[in-house]
């Protein structure tokens, strides 16, 4: 579960993101994990959108983006990022866990500027296990917190390991051979 904030605190997050994205361009961030053309990617906690027109560069036509979100606003902003960009690879998905989405079926799940409000970790990152494939990538960036508690706090649970840390992001790998119930 994810602690919803106000809609005057989400417009407020949205607004100073804009400052954020300009100094450093999401697509510089996105770039470090190796998105490619097809893939499919989960955006968890995607906000107010800064990464979908970068990530839909990246994955191409072909691609999917998923950008998830408990906030009503989060999901509006994005359904008019993607009418815009005229982007018709993307879809939106509003809840605070289950993704809706086929075990097995995405290559990278970004978690960005989210962990450190999320108040029922596990469960989230056994939904994020169980629907990234056997070589998917979980690519975590916070800068609420401290890299020590990020790499515990998503390899704690035995799901996923760390397997490169970056300049923004860290990546995890998933651990294979764990059933979901």
């Amino acid at each position: 579960m994810v602690r919803t904030q106000s809609n005057l605190g989400f417009k407020l997050m949205a607004f100073g993101y804009k400052f954020r994205d300009f100094f450093t361009p999401r697509r510089t961030i996105l770039k470090e994990v190796g998105i490619g053309s097809g893939y499919q990617v989960l955006d968890y906690g995607c906000g107010p959108g800064s990464y979908i027109v970068p990530l839909a560069e990246l994955v191409g036509k072909s691609g999917k983006i998923y950008a998830m979100d408990v906030h009503p606003l989060a999901i509006r902003r994005i359904q008019a990022i993607a009418s815009d960009a005229q982007l018709s690879n993307v879809e939106t998905i509003c809840s605070d866990c289950k993704t809706g989405l086929p075990g097995n079926s995405i290559d990278v799940v970004l978690l960005y500027d989210v962990l450190h409000n999320l108040s029922t970790t596990d469960k989230i990152l056994e939904e994020l296990h169980r629907v990234l494939k056997p070589d998917g990538i979980l690519s975590v960036s916070d800068h609420h917190m401290k890299e020590n508690e990020i790499v515990s706090l998503v390899t704690n649970g035995g799901l996923f390991i760390l397997s490169k840390k970056g300049e923004y992001t860290y990546a995890f790998s998933v651990v294979t051979g764990i059933c979901h119930h």
